[in-house]
């Protein structure tokens, strides 16, 4: 729970960009190239046989660098068993990662904007009591048992907030969003009202021709690892190469229009929340979509109403016979069918050997999704199907009231303005990035 919780926890602002966005920014332009097609490879062509380890402009990116990085992926995965061969290619994007986070935090401080130790303590203060409800010894601790460092975290803290420095003095003032064009973008949202919108994250994986099979099959091993559940967050943070990457791939709130591709916007409409699709091919690479939730654009989500509930539980002694727990649970779900609504559950329940429990501010979403669709359908004093097991014991759940959540608004034009403008900073960020990278000095040993 304690290793999920560090890998989702964004440090940055939500960012708002499209897949064709980031689909243009990792464009190559290999078409440039003269690459014979008889193509043979001078010398070994295993990368892997090249140790993880380089000097950025001078700067050492050690293998305890990149192990203690990785260290905070595997923990992530929660247990899940994670290959050698995917290893191999984590520690490579782990290594590319730190490449980035060097060449962005030598850039700060050749702007004269260096982040101080200071900064960097303070953000991991706040990151441990805010985010994960520990402190920092904790989570020194913590960090140390899983084979990583608080300098690990550290470094990566560092590089986010020197990014953020230098795309607010860099990318921001020149930046621009006309007012016609936020009042166009609010226009739009008035007559889309009551039309879905989707919460999606995305993991972006450029490609060109040369090396579109390799991506393409790295694509499919990240897909494996999480459908087996390893964390779609820490996964997007290592790999996804859209500046999203920062807040695990989340693209916020969206029309699937918004994706601008058919492709994305076809898989992305047959998805329910929690599922995941890809990887799915398109201009500069391939793409990899959870949605996360959805919603109807102006209009309050049932699932949002607060519900007042009451369970009733008959458990079975261990060693109970299945046959007998059976009759139990008929007698049980016969006895619920009974009941006259919460207030009289209490008397039926003591009179079967049922226990109950009361809450009495539970979101409808909090309950898991199987469930939502029957609890959104009943009427003050009716009840679910029973349900559990002979080890776990059988249980229903009474709706003894229930309050709507309010309608909602649209967004105000000070949030469309915002949308705009980030969107904006995203395309100049991963222009200025890959210009970074070109004009740095990087030797591998």
């Amino acid at each position: 729970m304690l290793a999920g919780a560090l890998a989702l926890a964004g440090l940055a602002a939500q960012p708002f960009i499209t897949s064709q966005v980031a689909a243009q920014a990792a464009s190559t332009g290999d078409d440039n190239f003269n690459i014979p097609e008889n193509f043979q490879v001078m010398g070994s062509a295993d990368s892997n046989e090249r140790r993880a380890t380089a000097r950025v402009n001078g700067n050492i990116v050690t293998m305890t660098d990149v192990e203690q990085r990785l260290a905070l992926i595997i923990a992530a995965n929660r247990g899940v068993d994670i290959p050698e061969e995917e290893l191999q290619r984590l520690r490579l994007q782990v290594l590319r990662n730190l490449i980035d986070e060097t060449i962005q935090i030598q850039e700060a401080a050749a702007q004269e904007m260096a982040v101080e130790q200071a900064e960097v303590d303070a953000a991991y203060q706040r990151y441990a009591t805010g985010q994960l409800n520990m402190t920092t010894e904790q989570l020194n601790e913590y960090l140390a048992s899983i084979g990583s460092s608080p300098r690990s975290l550290m470094r990566q803290i560092q590089g986010e907030l020197a990014w953020d420095r230098l795309l607010r003095r860099n990318v921001e003032p020149f930046v621009n969003v006309s007012s016609s064009e936020v009042t166009e973008l609010y226009e739009q949202l008035q007559q889309s009202r009551g039309t879905v919108e989707y919460r999606i994250g995305e993991i972006f994986l450029s490609a060109n021709s040369i090396n579109r099979q390799a991506v393409f099959a790295n694509a499919q091993q990240i897909v494996e690892q999480l459908r087996q559940g390893g964390s779609f967050v820490a996964y997007a943070r290592q790999f996804s190469e859209a500046s999203t990457k920062a807040v695990g791939g989340d693209l916020g709130w969206i029309r699937l229009e918004q994706l601008q591709n058919p492709q994305l916007e076809s898989a992305a409409a047959q998805l329910m929340p929690g599922q995941l699709v890809g990887p799915v091919e398109i201009p500069g690479g391939y793409s990899i979509l959870l949605l996360i939730d959805r919603r109807q654009v102006g209009m309050a989500d049932p699932r949002d109403a607060l519900l007042s509930l009451k369970q009733i539980s008959l458990d079975f002694a261990p060693g109970t016979p299945a046959e007998t727990a059976q009759q139990r649970a008929d007698a049980f779900a016969q006895a619920v069918q009974g009941m006259k609504g919460c207030g009289d559950a209490d008397a039926k329940a003591a009179a079967i050997g049922a226990t109950t429990v009361d809450n009495d501010q539970i979101a409808v979403r909090a309950l898991p999704e199987a469930l939502q669709n029957i609890v959104l359908s009943l009427s003050v004093g009716e009840a679910t199907p029973p349900f559990g097991s002979l080890e776990e014991g059988v249980r229903v759940l009474v709706l003894c009231g229930r309050d709507d959540p309010p309608s909602q608004n649209a967004p105000d034009y000070d949030t469309l303005m915002n949308q705009l403008e980030t969107e904006r900073v995203n395309r100049r960020a991963q222009r200025y990035l890959r210009d970074l990278r070109r004009d740095a000095v990087i030797e591998y040993n």
